[in-house]
């Protein structure tokens, strides 16, 4: 009976494979992150300062979102989208539920940190006849950001943790590399053990990178003051 509990040989050789397997877990988690910051953004705004019937969709489609399953929208995107003439991708209708489902989360954190910031920076840029889009642009994003930063990084973590949720729709990424060469081999430990490094180390570099980023916005919001 073999009771060897750990392999290096064979750890050595997967970790290539897998170290190839992570580009692709990376790859959809900073584009579905991208587009999470842009969707999240364009709810918020459109939940604050549209007219009344933007706000009400808005806020149904966020409500709906986060309240159903992530693994849901993405059978959705990729299985039932087709029956409307819409087909993608695997990898990009990952990405898409990706960044609609984090969108969503996203955009009630930059609701917080734009409601933070005193209206009456509003009505002072308003008094210096600034245009609604430079106000927002220059005066009310640069101290509506930096508070939010943790929040946001926070969901950046969350998001790459759910991207073996897209081995369902078959997108070889990190978790179902391990998970398949584990049934060629019939060692689990070694490729399961080497994506939760990958995984821990990701995380631990962004949790550091999003600190840098956080102080360098109160950095330059403090000089704009």
């Amino acid at each position: 009976m073999n009771t060897q509990i750990w392999d290096w040989a064979y750890a050595w050789e997967v970790l290539p494979i897998l170290a190839e397997a992570s580009v692709v877990t990376l790859q959809a988690t900073l584009m579905g992150f991208v587009l999470a910051l842009v969707l999240g953004l364009v709810f918020a705004v459109g939940r604050m300062a549209g007219p009344a019937w933007l706000r009400l969709a808005v806020a149904g489609v966020v409500e709906f979102v986060r309240s159903t399953p992530l693994l849901i929208q993405i059978f959705f995107l990729y299985y039932v989208m087709p029956e409307f003439g819409v087909t993608l991708d695997a990898m990009p209708a990952g990405v898409l539920a990706l960044g609609l489902h984090y969108g969503a989360y996203c955009s009630e954190v930059y609701r917080a940190g734009l409601e933070n910031v005193p209206k009456g920076q509003w009505e002072a840029s308003m008094a210096l006849n600034l245009s609604p889009l430079t106000t927002f642009k220059n005066v009310i994003l640069p101290q509506a950001i930096p508070p939010v930063v943790p929040a946001l990084g926070n969901y950046l973590v969350a998001l790459f943790k759910e991207t073996p949720l897209l081995s369902v729709i078959a997108v070889l990424e990190l978790m179902q590399t391990a998970k398949i060469l584990g049934s060629e081999s019939f060692q689990y430990t070694e490729p399961i053990t080497l994506v939760g490094l990958f995984f821990l180390v990701f995380s631990l570099v962004s949790a550091a990178l999003i600190r840098r980023v956080e102080q360098r916005l109160t950095q330059r919001a403090g000089r704009r003051t």
